[in-house]
């Protein structure tokens, strides 16, 4: 899915419960932040001429951060800032897993390549997540979901 669409949805997972100013951003940023392994596109684009280029995003996304242990270390750091500790952790913990299964459902590229996610990272690599009926990147259900999510938080706001 795209960005945009992880960080609405994390927002309105934010917004479900009553929580404070930081507890509240903390829960947005869940929803982001597995893609924080995608840092290495812009690496890979800058190299892509050289002799042997930096391929940290053909081999690094969805495998460093969009994974079970990411997400366990994300909820930690959650529990350890907020005031509302397993508040604040379980719904981060949940917005987490929310980009992680809308990254299972629509995300693949144009060109059919599905980003497997390694879900069991750092602990095993045993399972690896697809699914055979992976929307593309700007299919309508995203389109629709991301409408939707504009939707709600307009409402909100």
């Amino acid at each position: 899915m795209n960005p945009v669409t992880h960080l609405l949805i994390g927002w309105l997972v934010a917004n479900s419960a009553e929580l404070d100013r930081k507890e509240r951003i903390l829960v947005t940023t869940a929803g982001i932040i597995p893609d924080i392994d995608g840092f290495g596109f812009a690496v890979e684009i800058l190299t892509k001429n050289w002799e042997k280029p930096l391929l940290w995003y053909s081999k690094y996304h969805h495998v460093i951060s969009h994974n079970l242990g990411f997400a366990f270390f994300f909820s930690l750091l959650c529990f350890c800032l907020t005031k509302q500790r397993w508040k604040t952790a379980g719904l981060a913990f949940l917005s987490f897993h929310l980009h992680l299964l809308g990254d299972l459902v629509g995300a693949r590229g144009p060109d059919g390549f599905q980003w497997p996610l390694s879900y069991l990272l750092p602990f095993s690599d045993r399972l690896q997540l697809t699914w055979a009926g992976q929307w593309e990147l700007n299919a309508w259900p995203n389109i629709l979901i991301t409408l939707a999510a504009l939707f709600i938080t307009f409402y909100l706001a």
